[in-house]
Formats: C-alpha cells, structure tokens, sequence
C-alpha cells in the first residue's frame, strides 16, 4: 500500500470512532425522547381522566344536592319540572335534568314533559345506577327528552328508609364537555379522544363535531386494548390515519366505560432531532471531505510521531472523549491534518452538546409549562366552585351578602397567605391568626396553644374557612361578643389506630352569653361538617354546652403533599 493509500486509512480509522459516538449519540436521544414523549402521552391522559373525575364528581354532588329539593321529593311534578328548568340554565353544558321513578317512568324534567311521556327504564346507565346503587355514565345517546346528542350522568335518589325510590339524571352536551376537555393544557399538536363502552366517540379533539356519535374504527380501537394492555401507552393510527403516540387510560367508578386517549404526533415529537440528525451528518461529510483533502495533501511525508499523535486522538474520540485534541500545529501537511481533525472533533462535541441542552431544555420546559397550567386551572376551578357555593347561600337580602362579603373575604386572606409561601404550605397557627388577630388586642380574649404544624394547600383553605366560620359565630353570638369572652384553640399531632398521623384540634368558648342547641343547622355549621368531612376526610364535633361552644377536629395528615382538590361546599339554601 502507498504511503498516501495509508494515510487514507489512518483518516477512515481515526474518523470511524467520532461517527461511531455520534450515531451512539443520536440514537440515545431517541430513545430519551421517546420515553418523554410517552410519558407526556400518558400525563395527558391521566390529566384528562382526571379532569372527567372533578366533571363526574360536580355532578354528583349537584344531583344529590338537587334530590333534597321538596318539589322532587314529594314527586310534585309541576313544582318539579319548573323548580329543574330554572336550576339547568345555571348548569354548564347542560341540556336536560330529569326525575323518574324505580321504573324508569318520567316524572317530571326541565324542559316541562307531562309525567309518564317517556321512560328511562331500558337504558343501560339507568340499569347500572339501579343495581349498582350509585352513579353511573351513560353511553351515547339521543336524547328523549331533547332530540339532540346526550350524555347521560344518572344517580340514584333515596327514601327516608335509605332504599332507591329513583333516579334523578342530569344530560350534558357533548360538544360542551369537548370545550371543557380542551383547556387541559396539552400541547397544540395533541389529539383527545373519550369513547364510551361500546366505542362510540363522545369528544373527539380538534374536530368533535365531525366524530360525535360515530364508532371508531377497529384498528384504533385494538390499538386502545393494546395500549391499556402494555402500561397505557402504544403507537398506532390516528382516527386520520396519521402515527401518533397515544396514553390511554381506563377510569373506573362512575366513569366506568369511558376511555380516554391523548395522541401526540410522532413525526413533531421528533422534528428537532431529525433536524439536529441532518446537520450532524452535513457536518460529519464536510469534516470527512476535509480530513481527506488535508490527509492527502500530507501524504508526501511519513513522520511516526504525528501519526502516533493522530492515532491516540483517535483512540480517545472512539472512547467517547471528544474533547481530546492531536495537539499538532506548524504549517506542514500533518499539522493541517491534525489541526483539521481537531476541527471536525470539536464540531462534533458542540453539537452533542447542543443537542443535549436543547433535549434538557425542551423536557425542563414542557414539564414546567404542564405543571403550571395544571396548578392554575386547579386553583381557578377551587375558587371558583367556592365563590359560587358562597353566592348561591346570599340570596336572602343585606345579611346574607354580608355574610358572603366576610367570607370571601376569608378566602382571599387565605390564599394571600398561601400565595405568600409559593402555594406549597402554611403553618396552621398563620391561618388560625388570620381570624382570630382582630380579637387579640388588649386584654388577651384569644389563646392560641400547640405546636408547629405545617399544612398543604388544600388543608389550609378547608380548615381557614372553618376558623372564619367558628369566628364569626364566636363574634355574633359567642365569646367573642362579650368583653368577659374568652376563646382557646388547642391542637396537637399523634398517631391515629392506623399507626397514620392525625391532627387534632379544639376550639372553647368561655365567658359568652349561655349557648343552647340549635333547631336547625345553618349553612356555616354545614360548611365547617361538609368541608372537613368531605376535603379532609375528617371528623367534626359540635358541643353547644350552656358554658360554651366546644368544637373538635379531627382530620388524617398527608404524608406528602397531595395534588389540589376542588373545595365544593353545599348549595342548598339555609339559614347560617
């Protein structure tokens, strides 16, 4: 072989290690990406699931709260039907609520049908409430009642003696849910799609309208059973026959039935690799084509120690270690050489470098993106749906809107507060302060006792809405209305039978006016029961002693910090 035939080789050999670590390199991006893009796949449709849940979980405490309404309970079809058809229009997305008996047969609806013009008995959604005794989803379905595109949310109504005496069933529009799904925070590119049990499109994101009621074809439906069957996620065709990544997820409960996919377009999820690919091998050719023209012009001379210099660089690239250089300089052929390969390899580690960066910053950002978005729609939808309880209890006149004032009011204290420490968590003392500090001027009315306990999000609005509500009595009615009143709040941490930390607290009046039972529970003594009951799953005691009102709380702690939960309080109108 001629000299310059070698130095030929050496140049292939010394290239073959850089390209060998590049196209390592690329292909564990690939791999990287992909992982992420599955995992956003899933989180999509997890977050839609969700999202399903909160809906499904709004409706029924909505119908429950509707099925105490006298006019149903006493089957008063005329008070009935106009009592729904003035509550519907105040419900979201929907169409029709409608009231039937064990039977099936109508009762009465919003929209005015005379008793007994249709029945519900041969749905399924109503068959699985009634043997089920709980809520239940609906298929699609024509509505009797409207003629238009439904879906059904039924929930079973029960006599004084706790037996299912019928059905009380709220239809939503569509096209309504699809706009509701749609403000998820997926990315634009991203497809949902939420079928029923037998395959039939609910919500088809972008173009719901086109899908509505149609079944999806059977290679996208073995393709859901796939995904579901292989951790959530698969590749597979699009409804347009595009390749998407898709999460898919089952819900159960009320929402058994309903499949919810999230497609991401495959071709998008690797646009700036395929980019990032091609400017790599451009770069990898024109370093190539420059090794060779610089191996070819040194070939006319054969030194052992530039070439032994070229060949432990080599060795060191083929190791992965591209920041290694030949070191040769000076104006010969072998210093061009070596100064041409240090060029490509310095090329090379930019662009892994690059590439690098900008995969980490890409995943930084989504996940940050998602994250935020999620966090604000929680946080949007838990004021909202407390505002709207609160504003639905202040209809009686100048009282109530004070009261209502007062108590929003003590919500925005709260979440000033929460804001404050970055929506993570708040000490319980600070909330219990941000009540009780107008009272602790002067002589000390208020004595706040027990150790430093910090809360997440979702226990400090739940319990500083209770402390407003406990306050304000106190101030009214109780201790803190007399300048011989005294209130004493004490709380500690222990461990409950199940070996799970509780927190329990107590609130005593002394000194106030005698306190005696109340005939009937105000919406404040329903709030601070129904809002540590049903957020914090704990328990609440009332002890109206002549003496003064004793308050206990008990509620579970969480080992971590849990996701926020929507605060939803009763709506049915009573006196605080």
């Amino acid at each position: 072989m001629t000299l310059t035939g070698r130095i030929l080789l050496l140049v292939l050999l010394a290239l073959a290690p850089a390209v060998a670590v590049q196209v390592y390199n690329e292909q564990a991006l690939r791999e990287s990406r992909s992982d992420a893009v599955r995992a956003a796949a899933l989180r999509g449709a997890k977050a839609v699931a969700d999202d399903l849940a909160d809906f499904a979980d709004g409706a029924r405490q909505t119908l429950d709260i509707l099925a105490e309404e006298p006019a149903i309970r006493n089957r008063d079809a005329a008070a009935c039907s106009i009592f729904l058809g003035a509550v519907a229009g105040r419900i979201s997305g929907s169409q029709i609520i409608v009231v039937t008996e064990r039977d099936g047969t109508l009762v009465c609806n919003s929209r005015g049908a005379a008793p007994g013009a249709y029945s519900l008995g041969d749905r399924s959604y109503f068959k699985r409430a009634m043997e089920t005794g709980s809520s239940a989803v609906g298929e699609y379905v024509i509505g009797r009642g409207t003629g238009r595109p439904t879906i059904q949310f039924a929930h079973p109504m029960h006599d004084a003696s706790g037996a299912i005496d019928g059905l009380i069933n709220l239809g939503f529009d569509p096209e309504w849910l699809g706009r509701r799904l749609g403000s998820a925070g997926l990315p634009r590119d991203a497809t949902v799609t939420v079928t029923d049990r037998n395959g039939i499109v609910l919500v088809r994101l972008p173009d719901t309208e086109a899908w509505l009621g149609r079944a999806v074809p059977k290679t996208f439906a073995d393709g859901l059973e796939r995904a579901l069957a292989e951790g959530g996620v698969q590749e597979l065709p699009g409804l347009l026959g595009d390749r998407r990544i898709a999460g898919v997820v089952r819900p159960d409960g009320a929402l058994e039935g309903i499949t919810v996919a999230v497609g991401l377009n495959r071709d998008l999820a690797f646009a700036d690799i395929d980019a990032a690919t091609r400017r790599g091998a451009v770069l990898i050719a024109l370093g190539t084509l420059l090794a060779v023209l610089a191996a070819l012009w040194g070939g006319r001379r054969f030194i052992r120690h530039p070439v032994r210099q070229l060949l432990d660089a080599a060795g060191a690239w083929s190791a992965g270690d591209l920041s290694v250089r030949s070191g040769l300089t000076g104006t010969s052929e072998f210093g061009k050489l070596g100064r041409a390969f240090d060029r490509m390899a310095a090329d090379l580690q930019r662009h892994e470098e690059s590439l690098k960066a900008e995969l980490s910053k890409s995943q930084a950002l989504q996940e940050q993106q998602v994250t935020m978005l999620h966090e604000l729609n929680h946080r949007v939808k838990n004021t909202l749906a407390t505002v709207q309880s609160l504003a639905r209890q202040s209809r009686g006149g100048e009282e109530q809107v004070v009261q209502l004032e007062n108590r929003i009011l003590a919500l925005s204290k709260t979440h000033d507060l929460l804001t404050r420490r970055d929506w993570t968590r708040a000490p319980l003392r600070q909330v219990l302060e941000n009540e009780l500090s107008p009272y602790r001027s002067g002589e000390d009315h208020v004595t706040l006792i027990g150790e430093e306990v910090e809360l997440p999000p979702r226990y400090v609005l739940a319990l500083g809405m209770t402390a407003h509500e406990l306050t304000t009595n106190a101030a009214k009615y109780g201790a803190l209305s007399t300048d011989e009143g005294r209130v004493s709040v004490t709380w500690r941490v222990g461990r409950g039978e199940s070996g799970r930390e509780r927190l329990h607290i107590e609130w005593r009046e002394t000194g106030g006016p005698p306190v005696s039972q109340p005939r009937r529970r105000g919406f404040g003594s329903r709030l601070i029961t129904g809002g540590i009951a049903r957020e914090l799953d704990g328990d609440v005691r009332l002890d109206f002693a002549p003496e003064g009102l004793r308050c206990i709380i008990d509620v579970p702690l969480e080992c971590e910090a849990a996701p926020p939960i929507a605060f939803v309080s009763p709506t049915r109108r009573t006196a605080t």
